[in-house]
């Protein structure tokens, strides 16, 4: 992919201060593109970047829809926002912050596609990201699981409703990102990973960036959900 790839095209990063959105918005502006970085304090970020940079909950469809109204034309969308999901074992389960989870990692990706609706250029598309906790859970991950599930159906049912705007996903496996916090319990389980999944590694945020711009680029690809997670799937 050149340099200028996505010279002068406009790309929107909701949750784009840090992890797999900060390095999404990197590998786009340094294609050429004119990025707009979204999230609750986007600032830092965006000063690092030198893009721009709009504060909102995008847990809130009104606020997105304000902040993609006064953007006007955009290229390309991409959905990275998700808090980071924990263990949620069904005894003790706690079903409002599932409730929270769901809210921004579905909800607020389908009320981000229908803001920028209107406002998509010809040639557009739309990226969202889920996971590979809904093909290999584990005990306790019913909720991750489930809302991954879900982003997955979303896409292809988005892909067909929506043509010909091409709907995409980046389907990450284990990547070091601030999402999943410090200490020696997160090196452990990059560890883990590198030992089982055939490349030998965790994942890094560049490497689902890449994949990210490679849908934002691929013309004829639509529906699909792109594994980056090392071969985990196969492991």
């Amino acid at each position: 992919m050149t340099s200028d790839a996505f010279d002068k095209q406009r790309v929107v990063v909701l949750g784009g201060s840090s992890g797999i959105g900060y390095a999404t918005a990197r590998a786009a502006r340094d294609r050429g593109a004119s990025v707009v970085v979204v999230s609750r304090s986007p600032r830092q970020a965006a000063d690092r970047l030198g893009v721009t940079g709009i504060a909102a909950d995008l847990a809130d469809p009104d606020a997105v829809t304000r902040v993609l109204d006064g953007l006007g034309p955009v290229d390309h969308l991409v959905y990275t926002a998700g808090d980071a999901l924990s263990l949620m074992p069904l005894a003790g389960f706690d079903l409002g912050r599932a409730h929270g989870f769901f809210e921004l990692r579905y909800f607020g990706a389908l009320a981000a596609v229908r803001a920028v609706l209107p406002h998509l250029r010809s040639g557009g598309s739309i990226t969202l990201t889920t996971g590979t906790a809904g093909d290999r859970p584990t005990p306790g991950w019913s909720v991750a699981a489930s809302i991954c599930g879900a982003v997955e159906s979303l896409t292809r049912a988005l892909a067909v409703e929506l043509a010909p705007i091409r709907v995409n996903a980046v389907k990450p496996g284990v990547t070091r990102s601030p999402m999943w916090g410090a200490g020696e319990a997160v090196e452990q389980l990059y560890a883990e990973t590198a030992k089982v999944v055939p490349l030998g590694r965790p994942g890094e945020v560049t490497d689902v960036a890449e994949a990210v711009l490679y849908l934002m680029g691929q013309s004829y690809t639509t529906g699909t959900i792109l594994p980056v997670d090392g071969g985990a799937l196969l492991a």
